[in-house]
């Protein structure tokens, strides 16, 4: 790809082999895994891509850029769809609604904007944050949204109003920026890690943070839960079914998590930060990305490492799957992007 790093990879969920990625030459590129050496560039950017995301039915392809704006492509030619300005700084994010050709972003400028890709319309701002919104998404039922900032805090939105549902800051939660979250697949709770060290757990309906998971000892980096369900023992001789959730940090652990009962069912120790993680599709394998360039596979039931990829020189920055779960695409500093074949780990 270049020399200039790479910030932002993303698998279409709907063609097994399209890749998108971005970085801090300005350029985006979508190309085919097996094609790599005939990629489509989208050109439209003035500054570095941070986030790139493809809406839910794999036609349309997000970019957001520290250039403040986001554009729409055509995930399929590759064309220019529309161009979506607002932010009066860089874009940190960008995500779809699961349902709709809506594209929700946050920005370093405190605010998180909601467009109609169809319509190159903005439909909602969303004002509160005081620092830059580094992370947020839709619920997965698309009715609440979820933003966390620098400023310590987690608001919790509704989308058509643009108005504040909750607003979780202070003790008991974070006290130091957030970097990530992710939300549960029945939109119930939404995760958190920072730069604290510390993982909450927030019930979006109510705003109160209901778990606190506290065994980290330097910024955490990223969330991750199991897209299926493992078998947990909630009550005696009752079997319920939950996901893992993993948490990677720049102490040098990947944790998982048993979310019934919010403790570390194991602890893999790497031998450097964990800079990014991702789920190797429905297995129960989980990849994580390391700062000094290496992408470790983990098996989440026995916390064993299986696998060792290297290739990078620089840290880690981007990770994803492909939908077919045959390839792990990863994005480094390096300027490089590597594809991995996975089949082994479903």
């Amino acid at each position: 790809m270049g020399t200039d790093p790479i910030l932002t990879v993303a698998c279409s969920p709907t063609i097994e082999t399209l890749v998108a990625t971005g970085g801090e030459d300005d350029m985006g590129f979508l190309w085919s895994i097996g094609q790599g050496d005939q990629p489509h560039e989208l050109l439209g950017h003035s500054n570095s891509i941070t986030s790139l995301a493809f809406s839910a039915d794999g036609k349309l392809l997000a970019s957001g850029s520290f250039d403040g704006l986001v554009q729409v492509w055509d995930a399929y030619s590759g064309s220019h769809k529309c161009t979506l300005a607002g932010p009066s700084d860089g874009v940190e994010w960008v995500r779809w609604h699961p349902r709709g050709n809506l594209v929700l972003a946050g920005s370093e400028d405190s605010t998180v904007w909601l467009w109609n890709a169809d319509k190159a319309s903005h439909l909602n701002i969303f004002f509160g944050h005081e620092g830059s919104v580094t992370c947020g998404d839709f619920t997965p039922d698309g009715k609440t949204i979820c933003t966390a900032s620098n400023d310590t805090s987690l608001m919790i939105w509704n989308p058509k109003t643009g108005s504040k549902i909750h607003v979780v800051k202070g003790y008991p939660y974070h006290t130091k920026a957030i970097t990530c979250l992710t939300i549960s697949y029945d939109s119930n709770l939404a995760i958190t890690g920072s730069e604290d060290s510390s993982v909450h757990i927030v019930h979006i309906a109510t705003g109160k943070v209901i778990s606190s998971l506290l065994s980290h000892s330097d910024s955490v980096e990223c969330v991750g839960l199991s897209p299926r369900y493992w078998q947990s023992v909630a009550m005696p001789g009752i079997p319920f079914s939950i996901p893992l959730l993993a948490t990677g940090s720049l102490d040098e652990n990947l944790i998982i998590w048993d979310m019934q009962n919010s403790v570390a069912r194991f602890t893999c120790v790497h031998e450097v930060g964990v800079s990014c993680l991702a789920w190797l599709g429905k297995s129960q394998y989980i990849a994580t990305g390391c700062v000094d360039g290496k992408v470790l596979v983990w098996d989440s039931l026995s916390g064993n490492c299986v696998k060792i990829f290297n290739g990078h020189l620089h840290n880690i920055t981007s990770l994803s799957v492909s939908s077919n779960g045959e390839f792990l695409v990863s994005g480094s500093m390096d300027g490089n992007v590597r594809v991995f074949e996975i089949a082994e780990f479903h």
